[in-house]
């Protein structure tokens, strides 16, 4: 008959304690010879009281890499709603980036607009009961691009060297207001691009103004450039609207209209912004 050893399982036993304690010992010299983390900024932020709107709004700026800031010259500037840093302003930075890095895009300072009320911000007035189930709060289209003239312009203007040439970019709700703007306050930007805009708000009531705006609109020359996904109702109501403007064949005004069919109303906007972008501030096109 075989007997057990105490001393030798005493031993195993004291043998598995040192290898714990070596290897708790070893993992903790490794976690202090780890470099420390350190935030990833990508541009920098700040914030707005807002007179206008009665409120505080947070801003993200993205400015392409370039020389030093003493040596770089003024930019234009992209402004856009949903430009929240859980909205869509990463993947737009990233776009401009890329594409100012690869020589597809003139440089523009990105200015994202952080939402506070979406659907109070980017849609104007309506009559049709069913826009007002959206949101408590809806309308405020004319306020909001009374902040971005008042407030939001200058203040930039005073943070960086900018030029006057200005640019705006949105989706759906966004989009809406993008075609609202040009067709209320033209002057307001230099380009406007629209994906998939909200154009069935108010009963279609921009298709409706849009054919007496591009028959009577004598100011600065301006481009519009729209994308539409495989969405029936807005694709339909974007193509439309692209009709009605470039049969107006006003000089003053270069129409884009693009078909998207593959994506969808939640993946157009990085593929539009893409071909936007490239398509309206190629550098091969005369600058403002």
């Amino acid at each position: 008959m075989q007997h057990s050893c105490p001393f030798a399982a005493r031993g195993q036993l004291a043998l598995l304690l040192l290898l714990v304690a070596l290897g708790c010992a070893l993992s903790a010299t490794a976690q202090q010879q780890l470099a420390p983390a350190t935030p990833l900024a990508i541009g920098q932020t700040f914030t707005l009281a807002s007179r206008v709107l009665g409120e505080t709004r947070r801003i993200n700026v993205y400015m392409p890499p370039g020389p030093p800031d003493s040596a770089r010259a003024a930019l234009p500037v992209l402004y856009m709603p949903d430009g929240g840093m859980a909205e869509d302003f990463l993947h737009v930075a990233g776009l401009v980036q890329v594409l100012v890095g690869n020589g597809t895009m003139r440089p523009f300072l990105l200015v994202g607009i952080e939402n506070t009320e979406r659907r109070r911000d980017l849609t104007g007035p309506t009559t049709d009961p069913q826009d007002r189930k959206i949101a408590p709060r809806v309308g405020g289209s004319a306020a909001f691009r009374q902040f971005l003239r008042q407030e939001l312009m200058p203040e930039v203007a005073k943070r960086y060297r900018v030029t006057t040439e200005k640019a705006i970019i949105g989706e759906s709700l966004a989009g809406l207001f993008v075609v609202e703007t040009l067709l209320a306050e033209p002057d307001l930007f230099d380009t406007y691009l629209a994906f998939d805009p909200s154009l069935w708000w108010n009963k279609e009531r921009l298709l409706q103004t849009a054919p007496d705006f591009a028959r009577q609109y004598k100011g600065p020359p301006k481009v519009l450039y729209m994308a539409a996904s495989s969405q029936p109702d807005i694709a339909r109501a974007t193509r439309e609207l692209g009709v009605i403007l470039q049969q107006a064949a006003n000089p003053r005004l270069t129409v884009m209209a693009l078909s998207l069919p593959l994506e969808t109303h939640q993946t157009i906007y990085h593929p539009a912004a893409l071909l936007g972008l490239r398509a309206v501030f190629s550098p091969s096109l005369s600058k403002k």
